[in-house]
Formats: C-alpha cells, sequence, structure tokens
C-alpha cells in the first residue's frame, strides 16, 4: 500500500497529492509519469510526475477531478493508503542543453511542465516558460515555474489573470521576434498542444509534445494507447509519452479521446447518484 503524505486542493478543481514511493522517487525523472489505482476495484489511471523527493521517498503528483476515477481520487485524503502505484513509466524528457528553450504548460499540465522547466535550468538552458488556463482559478504554481524560469508568461482564455489569450499568441511572438528558440516542450490538452505544434512548424522549432491518450496497463501490452506519428503506430506509454509534435496525427488522437464519451459521462452521472445517496445518509 501507498500512504498519502499530503492532500490539496491547489485551484478549482485541481488537487496535489504527496505519496509514500520510495522506489519510484529514487529513480524518477522528469517527463516520466506514474500508474495509480485509486481503490482496489478502481481503474488504472496515468499521471505524469510532478515532483519527487528521493531523500524522502515521496513522489508529487496533480491531477483534475473530471471523470470517475480522478474524482474518487479526490475524495480521499492525507493518512489513507492507494492500493497500486506504479512507474516510472515512459522515457524522461530530453533536458540538454538546447539554449533558449519555451516550455509551455495548459492547465492541470502545468504541474507537469515544472519538473522539466527545472531540468532545463540545470542543463543551463535560457528557460521562457508559458503556462495558460482557460481561467484564473485553474492556475497554480506561478511561483515555481517563476524559480525556474528567466521569464515567465502567464495567460487565461478569459483575461481574468495575466495577459488574455491563449498560449500559442506569445508563443508566436517570441518565434517571431527573433528570440532564437532552439525547442519548445508543449504538456497540456491535446488541442493546446495541436497549435503549439502547429505554431511553431512554419519556423522549423523542434517542438515535443507529452500525449495523453486512453491507457490502460501503462506497459505497452494492450495497445490501448496507440497514437500515429509520422505514419507509424506508436505506444504512448512504452515509446513516450513524448513525441515530435510535428509527426503526430492530432486528428486521429483527438477521435480516440472522444470514443467513450457517453460511458464516460454514464460512469460519471452513476458516481454522482451514489455520492448524493451518501451524503444524503
Amino acid at each position: 500500500m501507498f500512504r498519502i503524505q499530503r492532500f490539496e486542493q491547489i485551484a478549482s478543481t485541481n488537487y496535489l497529492m504527496e505519496i509514500e514511493a520510495p522506489a519510484i522517487a529514487r529513480t524518477a525523472q522528469a517527463g516520466q509519469f506514474v500508474v495509480i489505482i485509486p481503490t482496489e476495484r478502481g481503474e488504472r489511471i496515468p499521471l505524469t510526475l510532478a515532483d519527487w523527493n528521493g531523500e524522502h521517498g515521496t513522489i508529487t503528483i496533480v491531477f483534475q477531478a473530471v471523470g470517475t476515477s480522478t474524482t474518487k481520487l479526490s475524495l480521499l485524503r492525507a493518512g489513507d493508503e492507494l492500493p497500486h502505484v506504479v512507474g516510472p513509466l515512459g522515457h524522461p524528457s530530453g533536458t540538454d542543453n538546447y539554449g533558449t528553450v519555451i516550455p509551455v504548460g495548459g492547465g492541470v499540465g502545468i504541474a507537469a511542465i515544472a519538473p522539466i522547466a527545472r531540468a532545463l535550468k540545470h542543463a543551463s538552458n535560457r528557460v521562457i516558460t508559458i503556462m495558460g488556463a482557460r481561467t484564473g482559478e485553474f492556475l497554480f504554481w506561478e511561483d515555481r515555474l517563476a524559480a525556474f524560469s528567466d521569464q515567465l508568461i502567464v495567460t487565461t482564455d478569459d483575461g481574468s489573470y495575466g495577459r488574455h489569450g491563449v498560449v500559442t499568441q506569445p508563443l508566436l511572438e517570441l518565434l517571431q521576434d527573433g528570440a532564437g528558440v532552439k525547442r519548445v516542450i508543449a504538456v497540456g490538452p491535446t488541442v493546446m498542444m495541436k497549435f503549439v505544434a502547429q505554431a511553431t512548424r512554419p519556423f522549423g522549432v523542434k517542438t515535443i509534445v507529452s500525449l495523453n491518450p486512453i491507457m490502460i496497463d501503462g506497459t505497452g501490452m494492450c495497445g490501448g494507447c496507440r497514437v500515429c506519428v509520422d505514419g507509424e503506430t506508436r505506444f504512448t506509454c512504452a515509446d513516450g509519452p513524448e513525441f515530435d509534435g510535428h509527426l503526430v496525427d492530432w486528428d486521429l488522437l483527438a477521435a480516440r479521446q472522444r470514443a467513450y464519451t457517453t460511458q464516460e459521462k454514464h460512469s460519471r452521472e452513476c458516481l454522482q447518484q451514489r455520492l448524493n445517496q451518501v451524503f444524503k445518509e
């Protein structure tokens, strides 16, 4: 069992969980993920590592309560235990000295981009970080990202905090201004990563994205997380999660993510009914 050391709501529907997992914490690297099962009969949830502490033997995840399993995860508290946590999985991010790099984090992807930005800064890159969300209530970790960045740009779609607009607007400005950008790394909603890749393509800037398709076992055996990259089928869990954003078939990825929309909606409704009954009692 894996004990939850700390639990915190850090934004509107975003939660932080620090978990005792010494074996994972000792070997974790930026860009890798874990698979968590919130209950003995629950489904497997892939979540990118937001932080880890090898000395204390803990890992940190940040997630958004949007579906049945993440909602169940959000009902746990410090002192509770998780039956299964597997990792670290996936290939680490490339964090060499490239020169000027732009990590872009959107929504809950802000948490995933933080250790990548930190590793890039430690490799002596010039780090210009862009973080964005729909509204200010979904933002978090601004101070943390500022500590790893030479420049931090914050955007919100509705202008409620930071700069009004989406993350691709300041990204395009930096590319057009001749900032000498050598690499862009994007983590966030699929549509955000798609448009980041489209924005950088005309400039020929290498763009890495961390994909988030439906995933089951996390080890490459089931094939559920397959994506098309450069015309070839790849497994996100075993071959990724990071790929060249200019080579991803974004339309196919989006279609696969919508495959179980009806079932997901029904599952959320059933869970809400059970929760309403519990609170009523």
